[in-house]
């Protein structure tokens, strides 16, 4: 059995928490993931209502401990997810992409674990001071919003820089790559893309079926899909979503795309159709191949990471 923080003192089967993705982690995902072993979180976007968050925990708590994840850049102008969240007394809410200074108080007050995501050293050793209970470590790998240093490199400057328990995220969708993170030092591993495909997702079948085909190679980090929806996302955080038509006819690697009225129209008439909606996946989808429910990919991550670290540590053991 792994033994981290994430299992003696968390009580988690597995050191395996669900990323928190907005349009894609709601209650019942949350609750197979916790159901399996795992920590399931639930994904909070900037347009959510407060109405989301409660029916959403309230599936999610069904199956006992659960998370919470929000965008801090958001939370100025809507306090209202934040104090919903809090009434819902998640175990571990995620204040991530902006400063959480301004919030962690709040969420210790009612006894919340702190986690936020990081992309820098400066990030990491910022969130430290900031009193989080968990940094987790999102390489530029990772589906959604990111930064732009990738996984590993991150992994190793922010193990050298804080004292705070580390979990990785990135590129992470097969037990290898869990023993990998834990055997570099992070008490754990925070998935996303690897949970996409499965029934329990808020992604509708043509979605799933999308993710199911694609290869590690079909990504691409763009502002296009935040700029045509008119959401004020930082600079710093581009969003890795899977490449379609309507990324190769008006993505400009890096640009800004505010001004595009024509890409914003045709995005907006063109919901629902993955060769023009997005659908936001990390490069770790060229692992997801197969159907599977949510408990299952948490079990075969787990015990199979169980098994490769016990497997490399025998072989050591025979070499020595």
């Amino acid at each position: 059995m792994l033994r981290t923080v994430l299992t003696t003192e968390w009580g988690l089967r597995y050191p395996i928490i669900g990323a928190p993705m907005a349009g894609a982690a709601g209650g019942a995902l949350a609750a197979a993931v916790t159901r399996a072993g795992g920590l399931g979180m639930i994904g909070v976007g900037s347009q959510a209502t407060t109405e989301f968050v409660l029916q959403e925990a309230e599936v999610a708590a069904e199956a006992g401990p659960f998370g919470i994840g929000l965008m801090v850049w958001a939370l100025a102008e809507r306090p209202d997810l934040l104090e919903a969240t809090v009434y819902t007394r998640p175990y571990l809410v995620s204040l991530s992409f902006g400063d959480p200074s301004p919030y962690v108080s709040r969420c210790h007050a009612s006894g919340i674990l702190v986690a936020t995501q990081v992309h820098s050293r400066e990030d990491a050793t910022a969130a430290e001071r900031a009193g989080v209970d968990l940094i987790v470590v999102q390489g530029n790998e990772a589906g959604g919003h990111t930064g732009t240093v990738a996984t590993l490199p991150l992994l190793q400057i922010v193990l050298d820089a804080v004292s705070v328990p580390v979990v990785a995220a990135g590129g992470i969708a097969a037990p290898t790559g869990v023993a990998a993170a834990l055997a570099a030092g992070a008490v754990g591993v925070w998935i996303g893309t690897a949970l996409l495909a499965c029934a329990e997702s808020m992604h509708s079948a043509a979605a799933r079926q999308r993710i199911l085909d694609s290869l590690e190679t079909g990504t691409l980090w763009t502002h296009l899909y935040d700029d045509v929806q008119g959401l004020a996302w930082p600079q710093a955080y581009a969003g890795r979503a899977l490449a379609n038509a309507f990324t190769r006819r008006w993505d400009e690697p890096g640009a800004r795309h505010a001004s595009n009225s024509q890409a914003a129209e045709a995005f907006r008439t063109g919901r629902g159709d993955y060769d023009i909606d997005y659908i936001y996946a990390g490069q770790a989808v060229g692992l997801v191949q197969r159907k599977s429910t949510a408990g299952d990919v948490i079990r075969h991550l787990g015990t199979g990471a169980e098994a490769v670290l016990r497997e490399r540590l025998i072989s050591l053991l025979v070499a020595l």
